[in-house]
């Protein structure tokens, strides 16, 4: 397990009456989500490894950065850099949540890394590291956190909890050359988030996730993208690719008043969408057993 690195939060008497873990917080749209919360009132527990695009590596710089930035402000934050891939590591970031503020009612899981390949040159490695960080990570959190909110509702403490996923249009409603770990992590964190949003309303948590567009160290390294990214937005004219575009959406799935549940929503800046995933799109039936002559003349339109 990863080592934990804390930052001392800012001194209240008052209980936090909202506490958030957001990972992958050190930089970009976690950062942006970590301070938006704060700014809210919400006590925040910003989780970053703080490695290299890769996954590889690690430095507590980034995520105590966002905590200085959230304390200096007057917010309550304290830093972690356990990595979420790992299962004890995503139960000590929850432990850290209930140890220093007492209560979680937030997990945004927005970590990630890249090692694009294509298929016949991906390695096991490269595969693997993507799939745990990713969904994984996801779930590592995702279950540690519920188990808290069970406990809790069983008590009589039933929450108003929210938990806000991070997926991708790769996977979802795009098909990205190079990107077979990526976009399979992406789509089985929606069918994930679909399924959480299922088991846990019970004990008063709402699941959804965003599939965000915007100016990332990612997606400025992905093929074909970074030039898109990287073009300069004049000063004063809206920035359509900001990260602090997509914090707002996330803030609203966080919100006890919000009552979406097992949705996943495009967001980039001027544009929220509702994504659906697998439909039916058209049938052919038969009274009888299949006979595999038959399919050729049955099932080669839907080739073209």
């Amino acid at each position: 397990m990863a080592a934990t690195t804390s930052g001392r939060a800012a001194s209240s008497a008052t209980p936090p009456s909202r506490v958030a873990i957001v990972t992958g917080a050190g930089r970009g749209i976690g950062r942006e989500h970590a301070l938006l919360l704060a700014k809210q009132g919400v006590a925040v527990v910003v989780n970053d490894l703080g490695g290299a695009n890769d996954g590889s590596g690690s430095d507590a710089g980034p995520a105590q950065q966002v905590v200085e930035e959230i304390i200096a402000a007057g917010g309550r934050a304290v830093a972690n850099t356990d990595s979420v891939s790992d299962w004890d590591g995503a139960k000590s970031l929850v432990d850290q949540a209930l140890s220093e503020f007492g209560r979680l009612d937030v997990v945004v899981n927005n970590a990630g890394i890249l090692r694009d390949s294509f298929i016949p040159t991906m390695t096991e490695s490269h595969f693997d590291a993507v799939i745990g960080v990713h969904l994984k990570g996801h779930f590592n959190l995702i279950r540690h956190a519920a188990e808290y909110w069970k406990a809790q509702s069983k008590a009589g403490n039933q929450p108003n909890a929210a938990v806000i996923n991070t997926a991708s249009a790769s996977g979802t409603f795009q098909a990205l050359p190079g990107q077979a770990n990526y976009g399979a992590a992406k789509a089985g964190i929606a069918a994930l988030t679909l399924v959480a949003a299922e088991e846990l309303d019970r004990y008063g948590v709402r699941v959804n996730a965003i599939a965000p567009v915007a100016r990332t160290r990612l997606t400025l390294a992905t093929p074909g993208m970074g030039a898109i990214f990287a073009e300069e937005v004049p000063e004063g004219e809206f920035d359509a690719f900001s990260p602090a575009n997509i914090a707002p959406v996330m803030a609203y799935l966080a919100d006890e008043k919000c009552t979406l549940t097992g949705k996943v929503l495009a967001v980039q800046g001027g544009a929220i969408q509702l994504l659906q995933g697998w439909s039916i799109v058209e049938t052919v039936e038969t009274d009888g057993p299949w006979v595999a002559d038959q399919l050729p003349g049955l099932l080669d339109r839907w080739a073209k």
